[in-house]
């Protein structure tokens, strides 16, 4: 089963809250969740910034509309309760709550004027945030294309120093003067550099680099490998501007030494998390209303 879209929740919401009592939003976000038989995995999806289940933040959307309409309230932060116009409203026994329906109550009404002041709305079952994080998405998957555009049309030598930038940044090489030194060194049996993984030196990493347009094989991992029991080291990052094969990701996975692969896609989504031949445009802070401030004693 798919995880169901807000409007989809409202009712089960009501329903959940329909015995009057003050209820934790996280104790709704598990009743409804057994109720619609979700697997683990989709209560574990997130929305593309990582920072939400999918789930929970439809079931919190699904309140805050119906909190609009005045069916539910919020007594204190985290929590909901049945409004009397909600428990007239499940009286009547609807057989489905959505927008649609909230528009009879002049709150919700106020509402979504104000909305249609400031944006064109168009019919979606997706939340306002994940409107903005899909948005936010497609940012960056065309920031990430552009990145690997450039890498790929550069030269080696600028490719090396995004490798070495990228791991000082990620808290590997101590720092950029030492990692400077040691990579692009050594081209010895396969490896590129050597880069401490530590600020102290405790212990190495070897690098491969290969700005490579077409899919890295197995035997490319494999001559990696034995440089490395060569050097009696245990772990080492192979970094591409391409992709590695099936059988290579595999059996980088299988052997005894760490081998880190690092493709394309993953080192442009690194160098903009990490800051690395980007510079921020704009900023946008989402807030939510704090209602412990609102409190009185």
């Amino acid at each position: 089963m798919a995880i169901p879209d807000y409007q989809s929740i409202m009712l089960p919401l009501l329903t959940f809250a329909g015995d009057a009592k003050e209820h934790t939003l996280r104790e709704a976000i598990d009743n409804l969740a057994a109720q619609f038989n979700l697997t683990l995995d989709e209560r574990r999806a997130l929305l593309p910034s990582g920072q939400q289940p999918i789930f929970d933040n439809r079931v919190g959307w699904a309140r805050t509309y119906m909190k609009k309409a005045g069916l539910l309230e919020m007594p204190r932060r985290g929590h909901i309760m049945i409004t009397q116009r909600g428990r007239e409203v499940l009286a009547t026994c609807p057989l489905k709550i959505d927008v649609a329906f909230l528009e009879q109550f002049p709150e919700f009404q106020e509402f979504r004027a104000l909305k249609r002041e400031k944006q064109q709305e168009q019919p979606t079952d997706e939340t306002p945030q994940e409107l903005l994080e899909q948005a936010i998405q497609t940012l960056q998957d065309n920031l990430a294309s552009e990145l690997l555009q450039q890498i790929r049309s550069g030269s080696p030598r600028l490719f090396e120093r995004i490798v070495i930038q990228l791991l000082v940044s990620m808290g590997y090489g101590g720092s950029l003067k030492d990692a400077g030194q040691a990579a692009g060194r050594s081209g010895d049996e396969g490896i590129d550099g050597i880069i401490k993984e530590d600020k102290l030196g405790l212990d190495i990493i070897y690098v491969q680099a290969k700005r490579w347009s077409s899919t890295v094989p197995r035997p490319e991992i494999q001559k990696f490998a034995g440089a490395l029991q060569g050097q009696r080291a245990r772990k080492g990052i192979f970094v591409t501007t391409s992709d590695f094969s099936k059988d290579a990701t595999e059996y980088a996975s299988r052997i005894d030494s760490k081998i880190i692969l690092i493709d394309g896609e993953q080192l442009a989504r690194y160098m903009i998390e990490h800051n690395i031949g980007v510079a921020p445009v704009a900023s946008y802070a989402v807030k939510r209303m704090d209602s412990d401030y609102f409190a009185e004693d």
